[in-house]
């Protein structure tokens, strides 16, 4: 086994008591060896190994939270558009689709060639604005336009390199839509980045919302997203009570994580720090989760503006990451909450799901409180 080979171990001995305590807690909670390897699973203390909610055990209760036939409504950037639009829920606004496999009759935001999308920009009058594929996440494939030249074509980039609209589009749809300012208190941290808090929200069959974690990602200075995925970035833990920031860190890699109380770009603190408007702020997230029922687990990226939070993104299945920046898993909110469904569905709806279950010992963990 080559991980068993590479592990950082004092010790043949330490790293045979790795590999037995890997094979112990992929017994108990069904574990990858990813996640044993990432989270550095054999430091942590007994209540985060416990409480951790790895990638099997979660897709088991999303799949009853966020059933997968509503999965493209939420992962779907031009579709989530519409979606939370229909809601009546704060987000960019969309200026326009471009898909070279569009149908003729193109709609008012629809475009199939440059040409089309360039009309379609131009009256709206947009001078800068933000290109998405439709799906993808981590902060991937996102560029941040700073101008427009309808006459020459061209566009100037985040940092300052020019090219031809033509060059940025590719053969995958692309949504393009406004670009966010973010409050004060959150631009003087990092200004080149929009700097998203990710709020895990809950909905209970008796149609109320509950905030189980939050946490802020900040991006570093230059790089035009707040996600490790653009090159590093900066997390750190947000109190949900008190909306204060802690535990902040430098993430980059898995083995390259440095605890720090201040921005290493801005030298902005960051500990200790509030959020401001930060009881208002979770009272209108928590409405964002009761207006959108089919994702009852959502993982929401929201800007904080002046006008108040607006939705970058929602996601129905999310990676596992969180729990390392807030210091805990959150296995037992996910659970509380898929339980709470469970009493609302017939036993055959269970006993369905449990049989399509590959690993046997998952159907033990799932059980298991």
């Amino acid at each position: 086994m080559r991980w068993f080979v590479r592990y950082p171990a004092r010790s043949f001995r330490h790293r045979v008591r790795v590999l037995m305590d890997y094979l112990r807690l992929r017994r108990r909670k069904g574990l990858t060896l990813e996640e044993y390897d990432q989270f550095h699973m054999m430091e942590r203390p007994e209540s985060f190994r416990h409480h951790f909610l790895g990638m099997n055990e979660q897709r088991y209760y999303l799949d009853v939270l966020n059933p997968k036939k509503y999965y493209i409504l939420a992962r779907n950037k031009y579709l989530a558009h519409q979606v939370l639009a229909a809601a009546g829920l704060p987000q960019a606004t969309l200026y326009g689709y471009y898909d070279p496999q569009a149908g003729r009759s193109a709609g008012d935001l629809i475009a199939r060639t440059p040409e089309e999308l360039l009309r379609i920009l131009q009256q709206q009058q947009v001078t800068s604005c933000v290109i998405k594929t439709t799906e993808t996440s981590h902060g991937s494939n996102v560029l941040v336009v700073k101008n427009i030249d309808y006459d020459t074509t061209l566009v100037t980039l985040h940092d300052d390199t020019v090219k031809p609209l033509a060059e940025l589009l590719a053969d995958k749809p692309l949504i393009f839509e406004q670009c966010i300012r973010q409050t004060p208190q959150l631009e003087a941290i990092n200004a080149s980045s929009v700097n998203t808090v990710r709020f895990m929200t809950l909905l209970y069959p008796d149609g109320t919302a509950k905030i189980a974690a939050t946490f802020i990602k900040i991006g570093r200075a230059g790089r035009c997203v707040d996600n490790a995925g653009g090159g590093g970035n900066v997390d750190a833990c947000i109190d949900t009570e008190t909306g204060v920031l802690q535990d902040a860190i430098r993430f980059d890699g898995w083995r390259h994580i440095t605890p720090i109380d201040h921005h290493p770009d801005s030298g902005q603190p960051l500990n200790g720090v509030q959020i401001e408007h930060w009881p208002e702020i979770c009272q209108q997230v928590k409405a964002f989760q009761q207006a959108l029922p089919f994702v009852k687990a959502a993982g929401w990226d929201i800007a904080l503006t002046e006008q108040g939070p607006v939705v970058v993104e929602v996601n129905d299945m999310w990676d596992r990451t969180g729990q390392l920046f807030i210091h805990r898993g959150w296995r037992q909110e996910i659970r509380d909450c898929f339980l709470a469904w469970q009493q609302t569905h017939t036993p055959s709806d269970f006993g369905r799901l449990t049989n399509e279950l590959s690993d046997r010992r998952l159907k033990h963990i799932i059980a298991h409180p």
